[in-house]
């Protein structure tokens, strides 16, 4: 029986749109392909928003729920990526709206996604892994400030590494708004890290 790992190996050669296809035409293997690319980062997502493991877990089963009922609305003059992170963007909204969640914890693991890679290093030795595990710390506490409006946007830009137009698809706020908060996002960053006495931000 193939390990999940063999399984994914196998998926790399495997497009989307051959996922999809293969869906759309009633095999299951094609739907539950496209499940095992995504469920990880999907749940992870929806988690950061949420700061519920479990809420996740059952938000994310929705969102493929959504995604296997409305396959045959997807358009392919976009990313599937994007469309799904639509689904799971809306479904999370949902959920707090429901359940009167605050996206307090919006971003709270893994929250520099980019910023890491500034002190990333291929074999980091005990004092650098303690450096960047208290840097970690310090961007999660800093984002953690931030409006939620602008936290939602950070984390889509660097922790789930999403482009400027992705971002607006997945959000609904136009291109301009998506940059300006963006913009703006990472000035409030710098003011509260030099409040905090880091310099040379």
């Amino acid at each position: 029986m193939a390990t999940p790992e063999a399984t994914l190996e196998k998926l790399k050669d495997i497009s989307d749109l051959e996922l999809i296809s293969s869906a759309m035409s009633g095999r299951e293997d094609g739907f539950e392909g496209l499940v095992r690319r995504y469920q990880r980062p999907i749940t992870g997502y929806i988690f950061r928003m949420l700061g519920d493991y479990d809420s996740a877990l059952d938000v994310s089963q929705e969102v493929f729920i959504k995604v296997y009922n409305s396959l045959s609305r997807y358009s392919s003059e976009y990313k599937f990526s994007t469309w799904l992170y639509r689904i799971a963007h809306n479904a999370a909204i949902d959920h707090m709206r429901r359940n009167s969640v605050t996206p307090q914890s919006l971003e709270t693991e893994n929250s520099d996604g980019t910023y890491q890679l500034q002190i990333e290093c291929p074999k980091p030795s005990p004092e650098q892994d303690r450096e960047r595990s208290e840097w970690r710390t310090e961007i999660e506490n800093v984002v953690k400030r931030l409006p939620a409006a602008y936290r939602e946007l950070i984390l889509l830009r660097h922790s789930q590494d999403l482009s400027y137009d992705e971002i607006a698809d997945v959000t609904g706020l136009p291109l301009g708004t998506v940059k300006n908060r963006l913009f703006r996002a990472r000035e409030m960053m710098r003011e509260i890290f030099v409040e905090r006495g880091f310099h040379g931000m």
